[in-house]
């Protein structure tokens, strides 16, 4: 069986970084962008990240600048977007593409394991959200609209959870 584990991504400082690193956390996977209009959810991933890192939980955001060329920036300028502008602490990646045939194989799963509305695989927007369970299976899949202070039950009960 595949899980989120299997994969790996460069990291925002170019480093290959294994996703087998966080075994055993929950995670919420998001395709973030600098100039959103749902930008500003960055602040309340960063509160979920804050709330329940002690319980094993962390954010993994991938730039992808696939809607509206909403993310142009390199990751250097990326990085420092959101540490300046919403103190963000959970680790970032380098920009993705999250559909088409360059889309991260990551991604590929995702949407595989936890597709949309009416069967949909493709990701509709910038901050499309994969709640992971501490055995790499996704739980549920949140569309862009959904603000993360809403998921914070969700993350509880996963964080909650035993592997």
């Amino acid at each position: 069986m595949t899980s989120i584990y299997d994969f790996s991504a460069r990291d925002i400082d170019g480093a290959e970084r294994s996703l087998r690193d966080y075994a055993g956390q929950v995670l919420l996977v998001v395709n973030v962008a600098s100039k959103c209009g749902f930008t500003p959810q960055y602040k309340g991933l960063q509160e979920l990240y804050k709330t329940y890192r002690e319980a094993g939980f962390s954010v993994l955001g991938f730039p992808c600048d696939q809607f509206g060329h909403q993310e142009p920036g390199d990751e250097a300028e990326i990085r420092n977007f959101c540490s300046l502008n919403y103190q963000v602490e959970f680790p970032l990646f380098a920009k993705i593409e999250v559909n088409g045939d360059q889309a991260h194989p990551l991604y590929h799963w995702l949407k595989q394991e936890k597709p949309g509305l009416l069967g949909t695989q493709a990701i509709k927007w910038n901050f499309t959200k994969f709640l992971v369970g501490r055995d790499g299976q996704v739980i549920r899949r949140y569309a862009p609209t959904d603000k993360p202070e809403s998921l914070a039950s969700a993350v509880q009960a996963a964080c909650n959870s035993a592997p």
